[in-house]
C-alpha cells in the first residue's frame, strides 16, 4: 500500500506492506488523515514522536472498518470510524478498538478526521488533569490550531465562565471569538498577562491549557490565579526556559504535564471512555466545528507538512489517500 514514512528530509511516499490487525485491533481503509504538530518530528525519524523505520507516520484519521480482530468489542466490518492511533499516513491503518470511535450519522469523513486527538487531549487536559469547574476562567494557548479550537469550544460547553484564547497572528486571533473565546490575546505583546488579569478582575485564569511552554511559561503563571492549574500539552514556544519558581510557589500553582506517548493501552482506553461519557451527545449533534485550512492528496504529504511547519494555518490540515 502507499504510505508516508520518515526520512532525514521529512515525509516521503513509499510502498509498504499493509498492516495486519492484532486480536484487539481493527483494520481501517483510511478516508481522511488529519495532520498534527507531532507529525513533523516523526516525519524526520524522531522516535519520541512515534517514528519507526519503514512504517507509516501520523496519528489521526477516519475511515471504514474492513477487518476486526478476534477480541474486538463493539466494531464490525463496514463501520465508519475516527481514530487516534499511530500509522495514519497510509491507505490502510490499524487501531486498538479502544482508540476508535464510530462516526455519528450525518458526519462526513473529513469532519470526523479533525476531531479525535482534540477531543481526547483536551478533555483529559481540561476535565481530568485540569479539574475544571463550572464558572471558572480558562485559557487555551495556541488556540488557532485544531486542538486549540476544540479546547475553546469544550471549555464553553463544559461550563467555563470566561474563556481566553491566544494566537500570535492577528487574523487568526480575530477569529477565536467565533469558537468560544471571550478574550483573544497575543503572547508576543509584553503586557498580555496584564490584559488577562484585567479581564478577570485582577484574579487571573483558574486553568490554562499550555501548548506553548518555553519562555512564555512564567508569563503564563503571572496570568494564572492563586491555586490555579496549568496543564502542559505542547511545547510550541520551546522545550526549555527559565522558570520563576518563586512565582510558582507564591501562587501555589499546580503545573501538570501530560502526553499520550507514555500511556498504556488501558490508560488511553479509559481517556476515551471518559471523554465519550461527557461529550458524545455534543459530538453527534455537531457542536464541535473545526475549520479545514487546506486539503492535500496523500502523495502531497510533504507539501501538507511544510504548510504546517510554516505555522500559517487556522484549524486542521488534511490529507486524502
Amino acid at each position: 500500500m502507499k504510505a508516508g514514512i520518515a526520512s532525514p528530509n521529512g515525509v516521503v511516499i513509499a510502498d509498504v506492506p499493509q498492516p495486519a490487525p492484532k486480536a484487539t485491533d481493527i483494520l481501517v481503509k483510511v478516508k481522511a488523515i488529519a495532520l498534527n504538530r507531532a507529525d513533523l518530528g516523526s516525519a524526520r525519524g524522531d522516535t519520541s514522536h512515534g517514528a519507526s523505520a519503514g512504517k507509516p507516520i501520523g496519528s489521526e484519521f477516519s475511515g471504514e472498518v474492513v477487518e476486526v480482530g478476534a477480541e474486538v468489542k463493539d466494531f464490525k466490518k463496514g463501520d465508519r470510524v475516527m481514530c487516534h492511533s499511530p500509522g495514519s499516513h497510509a491507505e490502510f491503518a490499524v487501531s486498538d478498538y479502544g482508540r476508535a470511535m464510530k462516526i455519528p450519522d450525518g458526519m462526513n469523513y473529513e469532519t470526523a478526521a479533525t476531531l479525535p486527538i482534540g477531543l481526547n487531549t483536551l478533555h483529559n487536559a481540561l476535565i481530568t488533569a485540569g479539574r475544571m469547574k463550572k464558572g471558572e476562567a480558562v485559557m487555551v494557548q495556541g488556540a488557532s490550531s485544531g486542538v486549540g479550537i476544540i479546547g475553546l469550544q469544550m471549555a464553553k460547553l463544559m461550563g467555563a465562565g470566561f474563556v481566553v484564547g491566544t494566537s500570535t497572528d492577528d487574523k487568526r486571533r480575530a477569529r477565536l471569538k467565533e469558537f468560544g473565546a471571550d478574550l483573544a490575546v497575543n503572547t508576543k505583546d509584553a503586557d498580555w498577562p496584564e490584559q488577562v488579569l484585567k479581564a478577570t478582575g485582577g484574579k487571573g485564569v483558574n486553568l490554562t491549557v499550555d501548548m506553548l511552554s518555553g519562555p512564555v511559561v512564567s508569563q503564563t503563571m503571572q496570568a494564572t490565579a492563586l491555586l490555579g492549574r496549568m496543564v502542559n500539552i505542547g511545547r510550541l514556544a520551546g522545550m526549555k526556559a527559565e522558570f520563576d519558581f518563586d512565582l510558582h510557589a507564591r501562587k501555589r500553582i499546580d503545573y501538570i504535564g501530560v502526553t499520550f506517548r507514555t500511556r498504556s493501552v488501558e490508560e488511553v482506553r479509559d481517556i476515551l471512555i471518559k471523554m465519550r461519557a461527557d461529550l458524545w451527545d455534543a459530538v453527534a449533534a455537531g457542536k464541535f466545528k473545526v475549520p479545514v485550512d487546506k486539503t492535500y492528496k496523500l502523495d502531497e504529504a510533504k507539501a501538507g507538512h511544510e504548510h504546517m511547519r510554516a505555522n500559517a494555518h487556522f484549524g486542521k490540515i488534511l490529507l486524502i489517500p
